[in-house]
Parts: C-alpha cells; sequence; structure tokens
C-alpha cells in the first residue's frame, strides 16, 4: 500500500488560518506541508532578539527586520524565518507577506532544529531564490551561510564562528558574527 501525503496550497493554507482551523497552533508550511514548529527555549528568543535589534540599528532605514513573520514563497510555503531582512514597502504588506524579490536575507536560529533548517529550509528557500540564508546552530555557536542558489540548492555553504560578514544585498555593511550568534 502506498501511502500519500496531502499537499495544500498556500490559498488553502489562508483559508484554514481565516477560519480558524489552525487556531494556537505553531504551524508553518513548507512545500504543501503544514508542519509544527518547535517550541522556543530561552536562548533561542533571547539570541533571536537581540541580533534582531542589532541589524535594526545596522541597515537603519536601508531594510525592514520582520521577527518571526510569515513569508510567501512559490513553491506552496509560507515559513515564519526568525529573521527575515526584507525591503520597506510600507502598507504593501497589509496585502501580501514579503515575496522572493522583496527579501535581502533570512537567519533561523536552530537547537533541535538545526537538521530541518540545514535540510529542508535551506532547500526551500534555494528553490525559491532566496539569495542568502543563515543558521545561527545554537549548540555550537556557529553560523552558517548559504549563498547563491543553484537548482534548489545553495551552491555555496560557508562556517563562520567569529570574524565579520558582508550580506550581499548591503557589501557595504559589514556584520560581527559575534553579534549574530553570541550576544
Amino acid at each position: 500500500m502506498t501511502v500519500t501525503t496531502a499537499k495544500w496550497t498556500i490559498d488553502e493554507y489562508h483559508r484554514m488560518i481565516a477560519v480558524g482551523i489552525l487556531d494556537n497552533r505553531r504551524v508553518e508550511l513548507l512545500k504543501g506541508e503544514i508542519v509544527e514548529m518547535s517550541p522556543e527555549g530561552e536562548p533561542h528568543a533571547y539570541f533571536s532578539s537581540e541580533a534582531g535589534e542589532y541589524l535594526i540599528r545596522l541597515l537603519g532605514n536601508r531594510a525592514m527586520i520582520r521577527s518571526a513573520k510569515p513569508i510567501t514563497l512559490p513553491n506552496n510555503s509560507e515559513p515564519e524565518p526568525d529573521i527575515a531582512i526584507v525591503q520597506r514597502l510600507g502598507r504593501e504588506y497589509l496585502e501580501h507577506h514579503p515575496l522572493p524579490e522583496n527579501i535581502f536575507w533570512l537567519i533561523e536560529y536552530s537547537d533541535s532544529t538545526l537538521n530541518k533548517d540545514l535540510d529542508t529550509k535551506s532547500k526551500v528557500y534555494a528553490e525559491a531564490g532566496i539569495p542568502e540564508y543563515w543558521v545561527v546552530n545554537l549548540k555550537k555557536r556557529q553560523l552558517v551561510v548559504f549563498r547563491d542558489p543553484q537548482d534548489g540548492e545553495y551552491a555555496s555553504k560557508t562556517t563562520l564562528t567569529v570574524g565579520t560578514i558582508y550580506p550581499l544585498a548591503f557589501p557595504d555593511v559589514a556584520v560581527l558574527v559575534d553579534s549574530i550568534v553570541s550576544i
């Protein structure tokens, strides 16, 4: 017997949200599958909040920092990255969540979800053409940087523990790795 998993479109997912089917459940849509999100532990909440504040100060009005808010991707995905660095589109976000063309880069903080963030989410984001994706490994205090999406995967993967990184969207902005992984 073959088991097939039901897949959902973004419109169907939004209808479920609108009628309250998913109330009080922390979920996200990944490639048509509704996936439970793990609860945030104290380190996850602390580091992602501090890094968000750091990036707001660093980038100023050049970008908007959205924390734990949905983004909409064409591969039937609507994940909620810990930090999304996106274009400032103001009230346009009343009509839609940030789309791939609005996203500069994404950051996930990972402890218990490390494998999902390094594998599943990196493929979802690469397939959607997100130019840059960072995963913070909270256990090892490492920053894993994915760049150059090609054929549904990132061609470049670098792991940093110290130093400075320059985001692709803002090559003149020096981001201190310590300020992202161990504030």
